[in-house]
């Protein structure tokens, strides 16, 4: 299959009556050659295809964003959209059927772009299309929201300076580029949103209440109540707070309110996000037309846990940000909570050959704040495998099988990651720790660790540090996709 010839696409036309459509019919070998305006298209077809950080042989998921024109000789030139950028390829269609939104996984095979399928018109199709259409856009709940939480101090910067280069900015007027203090309604908004994250005091009381000591000044948010005397319970219901204010049951709680919903982290998000939209004059369904800022390491890992970004410190510009890109991050951040949404219900339907039985699984990132008040956050997978085969609530409770893996980049101990499963009475737990000090530290804590599960009546099969960070679990969509050949 060869590549065209350099000549440059046609206009874009936007009248889509006049597009005929791609021919029904089943899924067929379909070559997509990209198309180039310089002098050696193999060169320029092989830059856009790094660009992409696409590897050959390798394959990714594609979004039809146009399907431009067809011609009589079943070729067509379609626009995809690939890992969060626009590609224009000459396809090779036949009697493949595709039409503007389809979502299709493609394969590199030297400097061409091969389909291999495209996602099936199943129920479980809905769920897998929802998610692949917010991959790319993912943008880390830790930088989002720092970005966002230092306009608090910084304020915002002019729309006008940030979207014009130096040159023009240096004749502006000073009034002009000055930045501006932050809208009293915008302003309340975050300040609620800081309220519902637990700070490195509030964690530190949790973790002294579950192993029996006294938490010091253990909370030091406003929705947060203090722990009395240390009581476990009390520890566990505010954990169970802050997993309920995670935003992955944002809708489900508000179907279930009888007047207001309660505030979680994806409500807050867009309680400043109206106001933001007010501040501009924009009706609210203007921010449907806003593209989000992505975080790299999302766009190339979707779907793993932990996500590379969790081991690193989030790093943020000094500069104060604009309303129009605070909007953009916090459309982000917004896809980032329903990715965990939709990556959960995904996990949770999914039967395997290694887990035939009943399988719940929820998948979440947990913000909180470090000393010097920066969100840090924790990634949280919690799952739930019964036996399938028992008839009673009580048969089914004695054996099921829960699984923890929590990981965390702290500021003084680095990345650390804890893998417990628990069931029939029995416990074990990994931690890994990717510094020498951190690794020691844990060691010596694990005699501690044995005696609190054997309080708890567990018994304790393995207890082992390791140095490093586990491989993170990667969910592939492959399945749900009508995979055939070339």
């Amino acid at each position: 299959m060869k590549l065209p010839n350099g000549n440059p696409p046609p206009p874009q036309s936007t009248d889509r009556s006049s597009q005929a459509k791609p021919t029904s019919g089943p899924v067929k070998g379909v070559a997509q050659s990209l198309e180039t305006g310089s002098a050696n298209p193999a060169t320029s077809a092989k830059a856009q295809l790094a660009q992409l950080k696409l590897a050959n042989r390798e394959t990714t998921l594609a979004r039809v964003a146009e399907i431009i024109n067809q011609q009589s000789s079943g070729t067509s030139r379609l626009l995809l959209d690939v890992r969060g950028q626009t590609l224009p390829v000459n396809a090779a269609i036949g009697d493949t059927s595709l039409e503007t939104g389809d979502w299709v996984k493609v394969m590199r095979a030297g400097n061409e772009l091969r389909l291999l399928g495209k996602l099936a018109a199943t129920a479980e199709s809905t769920v897998s299309r929802a998610l692949a259409q917010r991959l790319p856009w993912q943008q880390s709940i830790d930088s989002g929201l720092a970005k966002v939480l230092s306009a608090l101090t910084t304020g915002v910067s002019p729309e006008q300076a940030a979207s014009t280069n130096k040159a023009e900015a240096s004749s502006l007027p000073l009034a002009r580029l000055t930045q501006q203090p932050l809208p009293a309604p915008v302003r309340q908004a975050i300040e609620q949103l800081v309220q519902l994250l637990p700070n490195r005091q509030a964690l530190s009381g949790l973790a002294g209440a579950e192993m029996g000591s006294k938490p010091q000044n253990p909370l030091g948010t406003g929705s947060y109540t203090s722990l009395a005397s240390g009581s476990k319970q009390a520890a566990t219901q505010q954990i169970q707070q802050w997993i309920e204010r995670s935003g992955l049951f944002a809708e489900s709680r508000t179907a279930r309110a009888p007047e207001a919903p309660p505030s979680d982290l994806k409500l807050a998000i867009g309680r400043i996000i109206h106001q933001l939209l007010e501040h501009q004059g924009q009706p609210a369904n203007s921010f449907n037309r806003i593209t989000p800022i992505p975080t790299p390491d999302l766009v190339q890992s979707p779907l793993q846990f932990p996500a590379p970004s969790a081991s690193q410190s989030p790093q943020t510009s000094s500069e104060p940000a604009s309303v129009g890109q605070m909007l953009r991050l916090l459309a982000g951040v917004l896809n980032r909570i329903t990715v965990n949404q939709l990556h959960s219900q995904v996990l949770s339907t999914r039967t395997t050959a290694d887990a035939p039985a009943p399988n719940n699984t929820l998948v979440m990132d947990l913000p909180w704040l470090n000393q010097n008040n920066e969100p840090r956050v924790m990634q949280l997978r919690i799952e739930e495998q019964a036996s399938q085969d028992e008839s009673t609530d009580k048969a089914r409770s004695r054996n099921t099988e829960w699984k923890l893996s929590l990981a965390m980049n702290l500021d003084e101990s680095g990345p650390m990651h804890f893998d417990v499963s628990l069931g029939q009475g029995q416990v074990s737990a990994q931690v890994w720790a990717e510094r020498q000090s951190t690794l020691q530290q844990a060691r010596e804590q694990l005699p501690e660790l044995r005696k609190s599960f054997a309080n708890l009546g567990l018994e304790v099969v393995d207890l082992e540090c390791r140095r490093g960070i586990p491989q993170g679990a990667t969910t592939h969509l492959e399945h749900r996709l009508v995979d055939t050949r070339a």
